[in-house]
């Protein structure tokens, strides 16, 4: 008897010991001594058992308490992994405002911004290259630009738990360096967001202006409204909208826009399809009067197939209203949209391409299929029909504006936020969207011709989605000199700068040899 209490005190006076990793074991061999334990372990076990409640706890009935505090364990765990902004002023800004984004968002924001009226034109571009190379060529730039858009999304969290790059200038300024970054990247990205909401202010009132001529009938009655306000109108509806504060919440928004590109495309082909060829169509390439004019149809043709892939300089945008943790990676949910996303686009291309140079051969108007519709088929196709294809368009349009401006409000309140600190108010934030939509419809008034400078304009926007990707990746990744990886995205880096500096000094070619029809404050001749 006196051992066992020389051994008891003995316990009690010793130095606590550091306590080891919790083991994970099953519930039968909690209480179960060890192999080799000592007398003195077997007879302090009790005492420890009174002395903690929670080693009470520790049964086989308590399992579902222990299981319950092992989630709330791992929860904590799991958010106190959570990557943080880099700056914490970002919470403030359109972009990073929320991240509640998930797999479905990323669906829809993709999807509203990979496909629209550049879907329309490529029937154009078979026209210039003919059907084989036509399709080699779709067909290589819909997989390069796929290729492209992974390296971003990989690139967005390129360290888990580490910085997350929300913005395309972000990165670009971590690769390039600030200097550069303003050179290479600034003008190409503000062109494929600025100016696509200026084409899309064209289009729109465009369409505006018809779907009234088609409800009003012939002859109309009324007065009808002027080219450039209808595009009042299109700006006055567009910056409405925009007061959706950030760009997880416009996720409906571009839910709509993409249905509507989707359904229109689908009619329009169906449409073309079935009411058969033109007469006297030809499916050989536009014959040009000198070698001149032939080189610059194929760079034309070119330009057309990259300018229908678009979305790359908002796809770092998407993937920062997401959440990401250690074990729940923005780029998993944001892969399995993007997937989704080009799946329907691609379902939607091939056959706008395909069937209306089918139908239409090299008869094709220069601004592709829906003016090939109403050229051809304006007097035996239903008013309902080019009523509802014209309707959404114009509701494609005014989703599409949404998406491509939301860089542009975040840059324009980021200004105000880092120069004051404190959040944009709400009456500001208002207006600096309004300014973007009045700045945007000057220039649609005004420079009624850049659409003659689509093809000077996609070569210099061409290397954000070709070219700029692949030489991020091998600058933030590293792969060894001479890797496949290496290998891949220095030859394709280069030869998408190629491609871009062969479309810049053709198109230049080009309006220097034909000139450029300047006529400024007359919209209603571009239409």
């Amino acid at each position: 008897m006196s051992s066992s209490k020389d051994a008891i005190s003995e316990v009690e006076s010793a130095q606590p010991s550091p306590r080891p990793p919790p083991v994970s074991t099953p519930p039968s061999q909690i209480h179960s001594p060890a192999p080799g334990r000592s007398p003195l372990h077997a007879m302090a076990s009790p005492l420890r058992a009174v002395a903690s409640p929670l080693r009470a706890m520790a049964t086989p009935l308590a399992s579902p308490v222990r299981k319950a505090v092992a989630g709330v364990r791992e929860c904590l765990e799991e958010v106190g992994h959570i990557t943080r902004l880099a700056d914490p002023r970002d919470a403030w800004l359109p972009i990073t405002e929320s991240r509640s984004g998930n797999a479905y968002y990323a669906a829809f924001h993709n999807l509203s911004s990979g496909i629209g009226f550049q879907a329309l034109v490529l029937p154009t571009a078979f026209a210039s290259l003919g059907w084989t190379w036509a399709i080699i060529c779709l067909t290589l730039a819909f997989g390069w630009q796929l290729y492209t858009l992974w390296l971003l999304v990989r690139l967005h969290e390129p360290v888990a738990g580490a910085t997350r790059y929300s913005r395309y200038m972000h990165l670009a300024t971590t690769v390039f360096g600030e200097r550069w970054a303003k050179i290479l990247a600034l003008l190409p990205v503000m062109y494929l967001s600025a100016g696509i909401c200026t084409a899309l202010i064209i289009v729109g009132g465009g369409s505006m202006k018809l779907l009234f001529g088609i409800a009003c009938g012939e002859p109309c009655p009324a007065r009808p409204p002027t080219t450039v306000e209808w595009y009042l109108v299109f700006v006055c509806a567009a910056v409405l909208l925009s007061q959706l504060p950030n760009l997880n919440s416009i996720a409906g928004v571009s839910l709509v826009g993409a249905t509507a590109a989707v359904a229109y495309c689908t009619m329009i082909w169906t449409v073309s399809v079935a009411k058969g060829r033109v007469p006297a169509v030809s499916y050989d390439p536009v014959k040009a009067p000198s070698d001149v004019d032939g080189a610059l149809a194929i760079l034309n043709g070119l330009g057309i197939i990259a300018f229908a892939f678009r979305g790359h300089n908002v796809v770092l945008e998407i993937q920062g209203t997401m959440p990401s943790t250690l074990k729940h990676p923005s780029h998993v949910p944001m892969w399995k949209g993007v997937k989704v996303a080009y799946a329907i686009i691609a379902l939607c291309l091939y056959p706008v391409a395909i069937g209306g140079f089918w139908a239409y051969g090299n008869q094709i108007p220069p601004n592709g299929i829906l003016s090939a519709l109403y050229k051809f088929h304006s007097r035996d196709t239903s008013r309902l029909v080019l009523g509802v294809t014209t309707t959404l368009v114009i509701v494609n349009c005014l989703t599409t504006f949404q998406i491509y401006a939301m860089p542009v409000y975040d840059n324009m309140e980021a200004g105000y936020v880092h120069k004051k600190n404190r959040p944009c108010p709400w009456w500001m934030r208002s207006g600096f969207r309004a300014f973007f939509g009045a700045v945007n419809f000057l220039i649609a008034v005004a420079l009624p011709f850049l659409s003659q400078l689509a093809g000077l304009l996609g070569g210099i926007s061409l290397p954000v989605t070709l070219a700029y990707p692949c030489f991020m990746w091998v600058a933030i990744k590293k792969p060894r000199k001479g890797t496949a990886t290496w290998n891949v995205n220095w030859a394709l880096g280069i030869l998408g700068m190629s491609i871009s500096l062969v479309l810049i000094v053709g198109n230049l070619w080009g309006l220097v040899e034909k000139g450029l029809r300047v006529k400024f404050f007359k919209p209603a001749d571009s239409q």
